[in-house]
């Protein structure tokens, strides 16, 4: 995996039912635009919402793009244990099963083995593809983070929300 050529996902679990069209939209539009520009990797967490919307569009890609690949960075083996609904476990046995690569960050859950998965995200990608509407959470710490080292960002969300967010998202750790 060529970090100049790899792009990671961070975005909200929850997203509301209004802007799920426009996002979905604006990202296969915007991960169209960089397997043209040369990006082949992709990386995902491997959450439900905007995770997985976004796996389920790079795969989507691989059949018009056969060399594109998608790596599921999980922050352990464990991380589906308090999983509740069988639709977002079935979906994700579904991604897990046709990625081309799985990096678990830990063994078993434990603090901050999250925000662990993000960083190692960013640390190996030259690119974030973001949905980030509010100032809080692991997708805004991860969003500072990349913006910290300098990772190019696009905010998929300033396309289809037009959210309200500071310059500077405050950062914890």
């Amino acid at each position: 995996m060529d970090k100049e050529k790899t792009a990671f996902f961070t975005g909200h679990r929850a997203i509301p039912e209004s802007s799920v069209r426009p996002m979905l939209s604006e990202l296969y539009s915007t991960v169209c635009r960089l397997i043209l520009e040369g990006y082949d990797s992709f990386i995902c967490g491997g959450a439900v919402g905007f995770d997985t919307y976004s796996a389920e569009c790079v795969l989507s890609f691989r059949e018009r793009f056969p060399d594109i690949r998608l790596t599921l960075a999980l922050p352990c083996r464990d991380q589906t244990m308090k999983w509740n609904s069988l639709k977002d476990l079935n979906k994700y046995k579904s991604i897990l099963g046709r990625a081309d690569s799985v990096v678990y960050v830990r063994d078993f859950y434990c603090d901050g083995c999250m925000l662990e998965r993000n960083r190692w995200m960013a640390d190996h990608s030259s690119l974030c593809i973001a949905y980030l509407t509010k100032s809080k959470g692991g997708s805004a710490y991860t969003y500072n983070y990349s913006k910290k080292i300098g990772i190019r960002i696009i905010n998929i969300a300033e396309k289809t929300e037009n959210p309200q967010l500071p310059l500077e998202i405050p950062m914890k750790g």
